[in-house]
């Protein structure tokens, strides 16, 4: 059995609720997220077997696809992509800065997965909608090449679903920009 991440993007809460519910029913998953974010969309991030979160998303995009923005299940994600979202990777030195921002939550995800698949990196944060009017961003660090390979991986992925908004690489930052994103 192998560990998988899925969500669901809806845009509205009371459809959002109820496709939460029904993901948690249909299989066993764990619910690690489910909330309102801007503007008025309803995410739930989901994580378990494989098998399971494919079913618990299939369920819930199926029966309310009226209302379906966007979902994705990854199978095997990187183990950096949970403390990103939680807000808790441990981060001690940051030789160079990677920022990608997209149009939608769900696409920061998968965008912040391939990234920390394609080089040697960390996940400083991945930033799903809250206090960004639906948008989203993650931040990475590591060498100025692997950033900028990860950076460039992660931008083709979300463009392929129409969510890319902005990139940069910002080599050596300032230790006073670095004080204010740890």
């Amino acid at each position: 059995m192998s560990k998988a991440i899925g969500m669901i993007e809806f845009k509205t809460t009371a459809t959002g609720i109820t496709a939460a519910d029904a993901m948690v029913k249909t299989s066993e998953v764990e619910l690690i997220e489910a909330q309102t974010v801007c503007p008025g969309k309803y995410i739930a991030i989901i994580s378990g077997d494989l098998s399971a979160v494919k079913a618990a998303v299939d369920a819930a995009s199926t029966q309310y696809e009226d209302q379906l923005i966007d979902n994705f299940v990854l199978g095997n994600p990187h183990e950096s992509i949970f403390p990103a979202l939680y807000g808790a990777a441990q981060i001690e030195k940051v030789s160079a800065l990677g920022i990608l921002e997209t149009y939608d939550a769900s696409s920061i995800i998968v965008a912040a997965d391939a990234a920390a698949k394609t080089a040697i990196v960390d996940l400083i944060e991945v930033r799903v909608a809250k206090g960004m009017c639906g948008k989203s961003f993650m931040l990475i660090t590591g060498e100025v090449s692997a950033v900028t390979a990860s950076i460039e991986k992660a931008k083709a992925v979300a463009g392929e679903r129409g969510m890319y908004l902005d990139s940069s690489v910002i080599a050596h930052p300032d230790a006073k920009v670095i004080e204010s994103i740890l």
